[in-house]
C-alpha cells in the first residue's frame, strides 16, 4: 500500500485526519484551513495566490514563505515515512499552485456521496431495503456539520452547504426507502422530527402524508399538507408546488397508486458497504448527489454550488432554475471540446458557463478569462496566460506549449467583441493541447470547426423568471417579500421582460422604492412600441436596454451624471477613480445609491472597496452621455490614470513595491484604455509619459511585448514631444529591449535617452542610463571604456540624492568590471550595491547584486560562497511571483554545485529549471546570455552523458517547491 492510499480524511464534522490508522496533527487553524481548502478542491490544482487570498481572507496576507512551511509541516504529517528529498506524493506543487492528490475513497464526502448516488440507484431499481442499508452508512459518516471548525469561512461555505443539501436529500431517499420498503408507521416519527426541523422542505411534507395515510391516518395526512400550505404562505408567500399538491388530490380520492408496491428484496450476497468512519471505502465514483425525484419541489433550499477551482469567483447570489440548460451544456461539455453559449445581453451566458465549469471535475481548472474590459486584440494571448497564472506568451502558438499535457477547462467569456482572435486562439489550443477543453460566451458562435452551440434560452416567466424575481426581491427588501396573490402581476412583469434575467433581477431591486403594480405600470408605458413590434414578440436587446433605461429615470440626478461617467472605466475601481472619472465631489452618496440600485456592484473582500459595472450597464452608461459629455469623462479618465501611475511610480523602488505593484495590476484594463483613448487622439505625448510612469511594472511584472508595442506607437505619434518625456520612455525602451534579448536596440535606446535626460535635467534618468549604456556596450562590444562609463553613472547617481538610484547604478558597475574581468573590483562593488540597495528597500538591484556576486564567486572558483549567497537570494524571491529571476538563479546554482563537487545534484536542478522553463515559457540560457549557455555546459560536462541524462530525467518530475527544498538542504550540509 502507497502513503497516498494509507491516509484518510475527514470533513463531515471536524477536519481531521488518519494516517495508518492512527490521527495526524494538522497544526493550527490557518495550517487546518489550508488542507480544508485543497480538500474541497479535490485533486485541482489551487495556486498559492488563491490559497493565501481566502486562508487569510480576515487578515493581512502573509509572505508566500508562511505558507511553504505550512505545506512542509502537512506533508510532513501526512506523509511521515517520505525521505528527506523525495518527492511527495500526497501534497504535491504544481505549476503556480498546490493539489492534494488524496483518492475519493480517502475522504470521508467522497465516500458519503458514492454512497448516496449507489442508494439513490437501488431505490429507483425497486430494493428499498438495500436502499436503505446504504443510505443509513451514508449518514452515519457524519460526525457533526460539514467543515465545522471552519463556520462561515468563505472558502468552506459552498462546500459545505452543497454536502449539507446531500445529506438532507440523502435523510429524506432513507424515509422514503423505508416507506417503500412497507414500513411506513416506522417513519411517520422521524418524518416529523425532520419536517419540524427543515419545514420548508417540501419533500419531507410529501413522505410524511404519504407515510401518515399508508398507515390508514388519512385525516393526518391531509392535515400536514394544510400545515406546509400555511408554512409555505406565511413565510414565502407561494403556493406549494406540484408534488405536493397531486398528492393531496391523489389522498382526496384514495388513489390506488398511493398504494405500496412489492419491494424488491436485496439477496443476502449482497456487497457491504463501507464501515461509517475513516477507514476504507467501497468503490465507486463520487457524485455530487441524486437528482431529486420528480414528486415536487423543494421551498427555501440553499443552492448547493461545486467547490472553488481554478480561478472562477465564489457566488455572490443563488443560482436560480436553468436544470435543463445546465445538463445541457453538461453533456455538450462531455463529447466537445469547443461549447460556445451564445444569446443576447444579459441573458445570463456568463452565470450558465460559471456553474457548468463549478460542475466538471478537470484535472486543472477550470480558469476563467474575462474578456469584456479587453479591447487590443495582442493582448488576448498575455491575457489568457495571466488567468491561468503563467509568464506572458507571445502568441498563441507560444500559449500552447505551456498548455501541452495538462487536462484543463479554460473559459472565454464575453468573446463577441474580439471574435475573430478568440476564434484563432481556441483553435489553435485544440489543435496542440489534446487535454483542453473551451467553454466560451458570446452573441454570436465562433465558427470553427468542432464548435458546439447552445443557444441560452430566456427564462420560463410562470416559473423560474417567477422564482428569482421573488429571491432578488426578497434579497432587495427583507421582510417585504411579495404577498402570494402577487405572483400573477411577478409573471405578467417577468413575460414583459422576455424572461431576460438581468432584466428581471433590475426590475425585482426596485421592490425596494415601488410596489409591484407600480413596476408593472412603469414596464407598460415603456414597452407600448415594442409589443407592437412583428408577431406581437417584443426584441429581448430592445427589453433589455429600455429596462435598464427606466431604472436609469429613476435616480436622482447626481447618481444618474456618475452612473453614465462611470461607464468610461474598462473594470473595476475603487473610490479614487469614481471621484476623479465621475468629476462629483463627495463620490461616496450618489455612488452607495448606485450600489443599492444593482447599477453598481461591490468586488467582494476587497480593501480597500472595489466596484465594478456590468458589462451591458457599462455599454448602456456610455452611449448615455451626450458626445461632449463623453469626451469630458475620457479626458477625466486620462488624468487619473496618469496620476496613478506617476504617484505610484515614485515608490516603486521602496518598501511598498510588492502591494504597489499588485494595484498597478488591478488597473491594468484603465491603464490600456488610457493609452488607446490617448493614441486614438494623436496624443503621443502623453502615452509617452504613461509609459515611462509604467514600463517598471512592465519590466517587472513581464508585459515586456505590451510596454514595448504602446511605446513605439507613441514614439510615431509625438516626434516632437518634450525632451523629459522622450528621455524616460526611451530608456524605457532600452531596460524593456535588453529583457526581450534585443541587445543591440537597448544599447542605443539607452546611448540616445542619456542625451534626452542631459538636455531635459532629468538627473535619474540621466544616471541610470549611463550605467545602462555602459554594460549594453560591453555585451554588444561597442566602442568605449566601458569601465569609465560605469564609474560616470554612479556619480551622477549619487548627486540625485536619491540612494536607490545609487544602488542601482552600483549594481550596474559590478556587472560591468565582471563582464571586464575583473573580479576584486566587481566583487567590492556588489558588496556596496547590496547595502545600498538594502538600505533603500530597493530589493530588486539587492538581489540583482547578489546573483552577479554569486556568479562572480564562481568566476573564482568558490561554489560554496555562491551557494551560500544563492539560499539568501532564495529566501525572498517569493515576495514578487518572478519565476524568471528564480529560474536563472536556480540555474547559476547549479554552476556552483558543480564547483562544490555535487555534480549530480546540479545536474537534477538542470533538469528541473528545463521542466519548469518550459512550462513557464522561460528559458535562463537566452535571459542570460553572458553565463547562461557556459553554466549549462559547465554541468554537462561535469558527468558522462548517461549520468547527466539520468539525474536531469529525475530533475523534471520535481516541482518550485521540491527544487527550493532540496537546494535549501544542499546549501545546509556545506
Amino acid at each position: 500500500m502507497s502513503v497516498a492510499e494509507d491516509v484518510r480524511f475527514g470533513v463531515l464534522g471536524t477536519l481531521r485526519a488518519e494516517v495508518g490508522g492512527r490521527p495526524a496533527g494538522l497544526g493550527g487553524p490557518r495550517q487546518r484551513a489550508v488542507l480544508a481548502l485543497l480538500l474541497i478542491a479535490r485533486g485541482r490544482i489551487v495556486s498559492a495566490d488563491r490559497i493565501l487570498s481566502d486562508v487569510w481572507s480576515d487578515s493581512r496576507q502573509p509572505s508566500p514563505t508562511t505558507l511553504h512551511g505550512y505545506v512542509a509541516d502537512l506533508r510532513r504529517a501526512l506523509e511521515p515515512g517520505r525521505t528527506p528529498g523525495a518527492p511527495p506524493s500526497l501534497l504535491v506543487r504544481d505549476g503556480p499552485g498546490y493539489a492534494l492528490r488524496a483518492a475519493p475513497t480517502a475522504v470521508d464526502a467522497e465516500r458519503f456521496a458514492d454512497l448516496a448516488a449507489r442508494g439513490r440507484r437501488e431505490l429507483e431499481g425497486g430494493d428499498p431495503e438495500r436502499a436503505a442499508d446504504l443510505l443509513g452508512q451514508a449518514l452515519a459518516l457524519w460526525r457533526g456539520p460539514a467543515y465545522a471548525d471552519f463556520g462561515g469561512a468563505a472558502f468552506a461555505t459552498p462546500d459545505a452547504t452543497r454536502l449539507e443539501n446531500l445529506r438532507a436529500a440523502v435523510h429524506e431517499d432513507r424515509l422514503a426507502a423505508i416507506i417503500a420498503a412497507g414500513r411506513h408507521a416506522a417513519a411517520v416519527g422521524e418524518l416529523e422530527a425532520l419536517v419540524a426541523e427543515q419545514p420548508l422542505r417540501e419533500r419531507g411534507w410529501e413522505l410524511l402524508a404519504l407515510a401518515l395515510y399508508r398507515s390508514g391516518r388519512q385525516g393526518d395526512a391531509l392535515a400536514a399538507l394544510r400545515a406546509v400550505r400555511r408554512r409555505l404562505s406565511d413565510e414565502l408567500g407561494i403556493d406549494p408546488g406540484r408534488g405536493l399538491r397531486d398528492l393531496e388530490e391523489a389522498i382526496l380520492a384514495q388513489d390506488p397508486a398511493l398504494s405500496p408496491a412489492a419491494p424488491r428484496r436485496t439477496s443476502p450476497a449482497a456487497e457491504a458497504g463501507p464501515r461509517p468512519d475513516l477507514g476504507p471505502a467501497g468503490a465507486g465514483a463520487p457524485v455530487t448527489g441524486p437528482e431529486r425525484p420528480a414528486s415536487g419541489g423543494t421551498a427555501g433550499q440553499a443552492a448547493g454550488g461545486a467547490p472553488g477551482q481554478g480561478n472562477l469567483p465564489f457566488a455572490l447570489s443563488s443560482f436560480v432554475g436553468r436544470t435543463r440548460d445546465l445538463a445541457a451544456v453538461g453533456a455538450y461539455l462531455d463529447t466537445h471540446r469547443l461549447v460556445t453559449l451564445t444569446g443576447p445581453g444579459g441573458a445570463g451566458k456568463t452565470r450558465l458557463a460559471l456553474e457548468a465549469a463549478r460542475a466538471r471535475a478537470d484535472a486543472d481548472g477550470p480558469w476563467l478569462v474575462e474578456m469584456a474590459g479587453l479591447h487590443a486584440p495582442e493582448l488576448l494571448t498575455p491575457t489568457v496566460a495571466a488567468a491561468l497564472g503563467l509568464p506572458s506568451a507571445g502568441s498563441p502558438e507560444q500559449l500552447a506549449g505551456m498548455l501541452a499535457g495538462r487536462r484543463t477547462l479554460l473559459v472565454l467569456d464575453n468573446c463577441e467583441h474580439l471574435l475573430v482572435h478568440a476564434a484563432h486562439l481556441a483553435h489553435t489550443l485544440l489543435a496542440r493541447c489534446g487535454g483542453v477543453r473551451v467553454l466560451c460566451t458570446s452573441r454570436e458562435s465562433l465558427g470553427i470547426t468542432g464548435e458546439a452551440v447552445y443557444d441560452v434560452p430566456p427564462l420560463d416567466a410562470a416559473t423560474e423568471g417567477t422564482e428569482l424575481f421573488l429571491r432578488r426581491a426578497a434579497a432587495a427588501l427583507p421582510g417585504g417579500i411579495p404577498e402570494a396573490g402577487d405572483r400573477e402581476t411577478i409573471r405578467t412583469v417577468c413575460a414583459r421582460l422576455d424572461g431576460n434575467p438581468l432584466a428581471i433581477e433590475l426590475a425585482a431591486a426596485q421592490c425596494r422604492t415601488l410596489s409591484l403594480d407600480q413596476i408593472a405600470d412603469a414596464l407598460k408605458d415603456r414597452f407600448t412600441l415594442l409589443v407592437a413590434g412583428p408577431a406581437g414578440r417584443p426584441d429581448r436587446h430592445r427589453t433589455l436596454v429600455d429596462t435598464i433605461a427606466w431604472s436609469d429615470q429613476l435616480l436622482q440626478p447626481a447618481e444618474r451624471r456618475l452612473f453614465h461617467r462611470l461607464g468610461v472605466l474598462e473594470g473595476g475601481f475603487d473610490l479614487e477613480a469614481a471621484a476623479a472619472v465621475g468629476g462629483i465631489a463627495p463620490v461616496l452618496g450618489p455612488l452607495s445609491a448606485l450600489v443599492r440600485k444593482s447599477l453598481v456592484t461591490v468586488e467582494p473582500g476587497t480593501a480597500p472597496r472595489r466596484y465594478r459595472m456590468l458589462e451591458t450597464l457599462r455599454y448602456y452608461a456610455v452611449a448615455a452621455l451626450p458626445p461632449e459629455e463623453h469626451d469630458a469623462a475620457r479626458e477625466r479618465h486620462r488624468a487619473w490614470a496618469l496620476a496613478r501611475a506617476e504617484n505610484v511610480e515614485r515608490h516603486l523602488r521602496g518598501p511598498q513595491a510588492v502591494a504597489l505593484l499588485q494595484g498597478l495590476g488591478r488597473d491594468q484594463a484603465e491603464f490600456r484604455a488610457a493609452f488607446a483613448s490617448a493614441l486614438e487622439l494623436g496624443d503621443g505625448e502623453y502615452a509617452l509619459r504613461l509609459g515611462g510612469a509604467l514600463f517598471w511594472f512592465w519590466f517587472r511584472m513581464g508585459y515586456v511585448g505590451e510596454g514595448l508595442a504602446w511605446l513605439s506607437e507613441a514614439f510615431a505619434a509625438a516626434p516632437d514631444a518634450a525632451a523629459d518625456v522622450r528621455a524616460r520612455a526611451r530608456f524605457a525602451v532600452a531596460a524593456l529591449c535588453y529583457v526581450a534579448g534585443r541587445t543591440d536596440e537597448a544599447h542605443q535606446a539607452a546611448r540616445v535617452a542619456v542625451e534626452e535626460a542631459r538636455a531635459a535635467g532629468d538627473p535619474v534618468t540621466e544616471s541610470l542610463a549611463i550605467a545602462y549604456t555602459a554594460y549594453l556596450g560591453v555585451l554588444t562590444r561597442g566602442p568605449g571604456d566601458g569601465a569609465a562609463l560605469a564609474e560616470e553613472g554612479v556619480r551622477s547617481a549619487r548627486r540625485t540624492g536619491q540612494d536607490w538610484v545609487e544602488a542601482e547604478t552600483l549594481m550596474v558597475q559590478g556587472m560591468v568590471l565582471r563582464a571586464l574581468g575583473d573580479l576584486p573590483a566587481a566583487e567590492a562593488v556588489f558588496r556596496r550595491a547590496i547595502a545600498a540597495a538594502r538600505a533603500s528597500g530597493h530589493d530588486w538591484a539587492a538581489d540583482g547584486a547578489a546573483w552577479c556576486e554569486m556568479k562572480t564567486a564562481c568566476d573564482r572558483g568558490d561554489g560554496a560562497r555562491a551557494l551560500a549567497v544563492a539560499g539568501g537570494i532564495l529566501a525572498t524571491m517569493d515576495r514578487y511571483g518572478d519565476i524568471s529571476f528564480w529560474l536563472v538563479t536556480v540555474h547559476s546554482a547549479a554552476r556552483a554545485l558543480v564547483l562544490a563537487g555535487k555534480a549530480e545534484e546540479a545536474a537534477v536542478l538542470m533538469g528541473a529549471v528545463e521542466a519548469i522553463g518550459t512550462r513557464a515559457g522561460v528559458s535562463p540560457e537566452l535571459m542570460d546570455p553572458l553565463d547562461g549557455p557556459r553554466e549549462a555546459a559547465a554541468v554537462r560536462e561535469a558527468l558522462p552523458p548517461e549520468e547527466y541524462a539520468r539525474h536531469a530525467a529525475r530533475g523534471r518530475t520535481l516541482s518550485r517547491q521540491e527544487v527550493g527544498a532540496l537546494l535549501g538542504h544542499l546549501i545546509a550540509l556545506l
